[in-house]
């Protein structure tokens, strides 16, 4: 990594350094907590849209919802393209800025959106034209036309949503989280206002939702574009003189980036799997309850999943820094936090359950979903608390470099556990949907388990070889 030589001059307290990077290089627990807090709200936020688009796609009926459902992979692969690599970027600016190296930060900010930009206009025609062959592929069957029209529209705007991605990963980079609240919490509100509006109002049906998503990371890019351009008060700076062409940092980016993207692909193969086994088991309706029941279960993941880019940027900040006993103090105290979080909201949709599925279910063309989502919900809470084990132990490896061994706790959570387990819970015990339910619980259990252990032996080593 670059800047070592630049170290003591760069570290000294200077009016250049933003409250941000000055937490950074704090206490971890307190830099987890401040960064989480923003970060979960805004992500919260963000993600109910996701609820809140599938309850008004429900009122379009079952066959809207699995059509979304079914493009729900590939839309999870380039949401997990963009925000792997923002971990990838968030990884190498904050080393970086660990070490004290602002223009070689700055220098990788402007990569990260050169190549953001570039593999958005490679992915956006293709994906374009290919959008019903897709839908059909991941067996829509009836539905592909649907949502073949719904992906169209998305994938439209692959070069915003990269963008606007990598932005927030810069600021989070710099321990600007509070910042990246504002854009995400303003992309969410203006997204929840607009469907109603474009679906209902407008009479565009599932176009409308596509429409919606588009229109308001549109809104988010230019905003961005404005703190990054025209008001330069980060303290990552993009000018043209801090740039200077390096295929190190590219490939330190993607290093971290394509892994913890892949990660993303690998829950995506695993729900073209879980769809698959509830087609055979139980008909498209099991596929409309996963789809509507899943967007409860992401939203319940989300504090653990803001906590865990938080990790991310702490862990990266103290790397650069050589400080790798602060790094097990943030996987310890990261992990006691998610599992309390898992424990709370576990409990919390447990009793309500029943209430929660109704969201979904208002309409009488869709009314026949809730028990079935219920029961989803029911037996889905128990593997939350296990999340953060696995999450924030990955975080910790893509904070530190060390993408590839994040991915490989991704691939025994979901290829080797999760979708092992709900085969044979589904087909050879003969459990059925519910059985694919509990097979998720299960995998996704163990490979937590395994993914905390393993981290925690990596920091141990590390911090022994260090004193060596």
């Amino acid at each position: 990594m670059t800047g070592s030589g630049d170290f003591k001059a760069d570290c000294l307290p200077h009016r250049q350094e933003t409250a941000g990077v000055a937490l950074l290089r704090g206490d971890p627990k307190r830099a987890i907590i401040r960064l989480s807090l923003p970060m979960i709200a805004a992500m919260l936020l963000q993600s109910s849209y996701n609820v809140v688009n599938a309850i008004w796609v429900a009122g379009l009926g079952s066959d809207a919802i699995a059509a979304i459902g079914f493009i729900t992979p590939i839309f999870m692969i380039l949401m997990g393209l963009g925000v792997g690599i923002g971990a990838g970027v968030t990884s190498s600016i904050s080393r970086r800025i660990g070490a004290c190296d602002r223009r070689g930060a700055n220098n990788a900010a402007i990569h990260a959106l050169l190549l953001s930009c570039g593999l958005g206009l490679i992915l956006t025609i293709p994906l374009i034209i290919l959008a019903e062959p897709i839908a059909l592929l991941f067996g829509a069957g009836p539905t592909a036309p649907l949502a073949a029209e719904f992906a169209r529209i998305i994938f439209s705007g692959i070069v915003l949503l990269f963008f606007v991605n990598i932005g927030y990963s810069i600021l989070r980079a710099e321990g600007d989280a509070k910042r990246a609240m504002y854009a995400m919490v303003a992309s969410a509100l203006l997204n929840i206002v607009l469907d109603p509006i474009l679906i209902y109002w407008a009479g565009l049906g599932i176009a409308g939702a596509g429409w919606g998503v588009v229109i308001s990371i549109g809104m988010v890019t230019m905003v961005l574009c404005y703190w990054f351009f025209v008001k330069h008060d980060t303290y990552i700076t993009l000018h043209r003189a801090d740039f200077s062409w390096d295929r190190s940092l590219i490939g330190d980016m993607l290093g971290v980036g394509l892994p913890a993207s892949l990660e993303f692909v690998l829950m995506s193969v695993l729900s073209i799997i879980i769809n698959w086994m509830l087609v055979i088991t139980a008909g498209t309706d099991a596929v409309a309850a996963y789809t509507a029941g899943w967007r409860i279960v992401m939203f319940a993941i989300i504090p653990v999943a803001a906590i865990g880019t938080s990790v991310i940027a702490v862990a990266g900040a103290s790397y650069g820094a050589r400080q790798y006993e602060k790094i097990l103090i943030a996987h310890r105290f990261s992990v006691a936090l998610g599992v309390g979080v898992g424990l709370l909201l576990s409990g919390t949709i447990y009793v309500f359950a029943h209430p929660i599925a109704w969201i979904f279910a208002y309409s009488p063309e869709s009314a026949h979903l809730a028990p079935t989502i219920a029961s989803f919900l029911a037996t889905m809470c128990f593997f939350l608390p296990f999340v953060a084990l696995g999450l924030l132990s990955g975080s910790i490896f893509q904070g530190t470099g060390k993408g590839f061994y994040s991915l490989v706790t991704s691939i025994f959570r979901t290829l080797v556990f999760c979708a092992v387990f709900a085969y044979l819970f589904a087909f050879t015990l003969g459990l059925g949907e519910a059985g694919v339910w509990w097979g998720i619980v299960a995998g996704d259990t163990l490979g937590g388990i395994v993914a905390y252990i393993w981290a925690h032996y990596y920091l141990k080593r590390l911090i022994e070889i260090n004193k060596e």
